[in-house]
């Protein structure tokens, strides 16, 4: 793995041995101490690999269980609740992107290609492991009818982390002739900053999904038994038409990102 010279080398060198340090402590406390799903155990660990420090100190204040006993009355409160929303479909997001925009940079496709990759694969990373696979269990096993229960949530969600991804990873990039290279620390550290932003502007639709009865919030698991906090409940009557223009109302968001991402990078077809 190469490092940039100078500062930001030093920077990025110092972020990911934080970073390594962040995920020792994450793992070691996922199975032993906070009663996680493990869907959401991995998604906690890919958001501090991306992340860092970041990520760990969000798990402490809104998953880590205090006390023994503690976790369902810990993750209660709405924020919590939409923060465990936000980091299953963040993780699942990012990881496609990330892992797109790696692929891309090998083969060396054109930007625009590149776009198109990575909200494809994020996509289909999202729906069919972060969203499905996590609620499979509620709809009694029956993997398809939780692809088509939460296919709506991964879109709204998903146009919202690239809302924030696109315009940090394409300017950096473009900008940044290492960022475009994963043997290079620079792109992970792009990645990550990217994740970042990313979550803060998929946060607010995870609130109002959550708060809606639309998409579940922070979950337990106890004695192998999943537990729910009493914030989630039966979806709100919701028509089919308002949830279009939800999904009208974020891909319209990502557009504008991308024109004016446009302004900066040239994509290329």
């Amino acid at each position: 793995m190469m490092i940039p010279e100078g500062f930001l080398g030093g920077v990025l060198v110092v972020w990911y041995l934080l970073t390594a340090g962040s995920l020792i402590f994450l793992i070691w406390d996922l199975w032993t101490n906070t009663p996680s799903m493990w869907v959401m155990k991995l998604a906690w660990i890919l958001i501090v690999l991306y992340t860092g420090p970041i990520g760990l100190f969000v798990f402490l204040i809104s998953c880590r269980q205090p006390l023994p006993d503690t976790h369902d009355r810990f993750i209660d409160s709405h924020w919590k609740q939409s923060v465990g929303s936000l980091m299953h479909c963040v993780a699942g997001d990012a990881t496609g992107i990330i892992l797109a925009a790696g692929i891309a940079s090998v083969l060396q496709v054109p930007s625009g290609i590149d776009l198109i990759m990575e909200y494809t694969t994020a996509f289909v990373f999202g729906l069919f492991i972060f969203q499905a696979l996590f609620m499979k269990s509620m709809m009694g096993g029956d993997y398809f009818k939780a692809v088509k229960k939460t296919f709506f949530a991964e879109t709204v969600c998903m146009n919202m982390v690239m809302v924030g991804m696109i315009p940090i990873m394409a300017i950096l990039r473009s900008r940044l002739s290492e960022g475009r290279d994963p043997d290079n620390l620079l792109f992970w550290g792009i990645a990550g900053f990217a994740a970042i932003v990313g979550g803060i502007m998929a946060y607010p639709i995870n609130s109002w999904m959550v708060g809606k009865g639309l998409k579940h919030g922070m979950m337990t698991a106890s004695s192998g038994m999943m537990s729910m906090s009493h914030h989630d409940h039966a979806p709100k009557d919701i028509s089919f038409s308002y949830k279009f223009l939800v999904v009208v109302f974020t891909a319209l968001i990502l557009l504008l990102a991308i024109l004016i991402t446009s302004r900066f990078v040239h994509f290329r077809f």
